[in-house]
């Protein structure tokens, strides 16, 4: 026992000399993400208003919603090539400043001078804003790719993922208070200066591994050693690979990577009613006001963001103590789907505690169960991680197409919620499904040449 502690407390003094700056750059990819969320989520606040001011149905205002999906699947893809080929930080960089202007655009479809152009050109930003944000997430798991090893890549990515719920916590009270003080152009004005302000803090920090000049020799060494894949974004320029039809079709013919894109599919379908649809669901079927859904929304978020954390945790723990990476994976996204099914239960609650209850009991299970793209960066083809996360998190980002138009029209035709969150809660029984039965063991692919 005391030689353990001996080389537990040796082992704990050899991390502490090798240094923490790839935390550092974690930081700035969660507020990124942060930003990134809340710049989604505007609509949703502002949207009673938008709807008012400018006649839209609840039908109306889904496909609205459904813009930003519609674009953001399409260009998944797209997006994960562009960052094989040009790297993170130029990508990365140029769609913080792109979704960002598209953002502030928004506050000025008023402008229009009838209901019917301000609409459309409402729905045409909001595909604007959808596209360029599609390099986001793929870009966010190529860098956790890049600066962490394999034992600490699911805290990071959960952190990362976790990140839209903090955005959920910090500025959905803060642009109910604008739409309430201020008016709802203001949301979408703030927010996007804020983003040009962020774009520019990129392109001054992020570098890769290999050339960043804050980046020590014994932390690059240590993560390098130990499943980091350090040389992703340094040798872009010189390694522009064009890849065969048979490798590319590796990534649609694996029965395991369909098993996650089915689960990243099945938890985005809670994520995009918990963005578009839930404060509507607050205001109108509970009966609550702007400012106190800015407040209540923000509990099942803090739920979501402990749950995601958590899940990134436990999944790592039990790596380090020799579980198998396919188990430690797993172990918290059946347990979160299982939670997050709870949201069946809503049409069943009488009062709005329970209402609240509910809601962050299905939002930690979400959080805990989001450790989808970790599982990506343990098992994509090391020559395709840009375009692996593209096509993982295009097919996911389906449900941002179909779920707020699903539950416009069920809203529109039952006049209630009910069935609406029957259809949202069954996504965690189908994502249970695809990880227990279909997925199998998780292993890295190896392209054939």
């Amino acid at each position: 026992m005391k030689n353990l502690d001996i080389a537990t407390s040796a082992a704990s003094a050899s991390l502490a000399k090798v240094g923490h700056f790839r935390y550092a750059i974690l930081a700035l990819i969660f507020f990124v993400t942060v930003l990134n969320y809340a710049d989604r989520a505007t609509l949703s606040i502002a949207g009673t208003f938008v709807s008012k001011d400018l006649g839209l149905s609840a039908s109306a205002l889904g496909i609205v919603f459904s813009a930003f999906g519609w674009a953001y699947a399409l260009g998944q893809i797209p997006g994960g090539w562009l960052l094989d080929r040009y790297g993170a930080k130029r990508v990365y960089g140029a769609s913080i400043a792109l979704w960002s202007i598209f953002t502030l655009s928004q506050g000025t479809v008023s402008l229009f001078s009838t209901a019917a152009s301000a609409t459309a050109a409402l729905f045409v930003m909001r595909f604007m804003l959808g596209l360029v944000e599609s390099p986001a997430f793929p870009a966010n798991a190529r860098v956790v790719a890049t600066w962490f090893p394999t034992n600490e890549r699911g805290t990071a990515s959960a952190l990362f993922n976790s990140a839209q719920y903090l955005a959920v916590v910090v500025f959905t009270p803060l642009m109910a208070w604008l739409t309430h003080a201020l008016g709802w152009h203001h949301v979408f004005f703030f927010m996007g200066g804020l983003g040009l302000v962020v774009a520019v803090v990129w392109f001054a920090v992020m570098d890769d591994p290999k050339s960043h000049k804050r980046m020590s020799r014994a932390e690059y060494d240590y993560i390098a050693s130990n499943g980091a894949l350090v040389s992703l974004d340094a040798t872009v320029a010189t390694s522009r690979r064009r890849f065969t039809r048979r490798e590319l079709s590796t990534l649609f013919t694996s029965r395991m990577l369909w098993a996650i894109y089915i689960g990243q599919y099945c938890i985005t379908a809670l994520t995009y009613f918990f963005i578009t649809w839930f404060p509507i669901y607050l205001i109108k079927e509970r009966g609550m006001n702007v400012m106190t859904v800015g407040l209540v929304a923000a509990l099942p978020a803090i739920c979501g963001f402990s749950g995601g954390i958590l899940g990134g945790l436990l999944s790592d723990f039990l790596i380090r103590r020799g579980v198998s990476v396919s188990l430690a994976r797993k172990t918290p996204f059946m347990i979160g789907m299982l939670l997050a099914t709870a949201i069946m239960a809503a049409p069943l609650a009488s009062t709005n505690t329970a209402i609240v209850v509910i809601m962050s009991l299905a939002f930690f299970g979400k959080g805990l169960a989001a450790i989808g793209w970790a599982v990506l960066s343990d098992v994509a083809p090391r020559e395709m991680t840009g375009l692996s996360g593209g096509v993982f998190n295009g097919i996911g980002n389906t449900a941002g197409i179909v779920t707020p138009m699903v539950i416009g029209f069920v809203v529109a035709s039952t006049g209630s919620f009910d069935r609406a969150l029957w259809f949202v809660g069954a996504h965690g029984i189908a994502a249970m499904l695809a990880y227990g039965l279909l997925a199998g063991p998780f292993k890295r692919i190896h392209l054939k040449s």
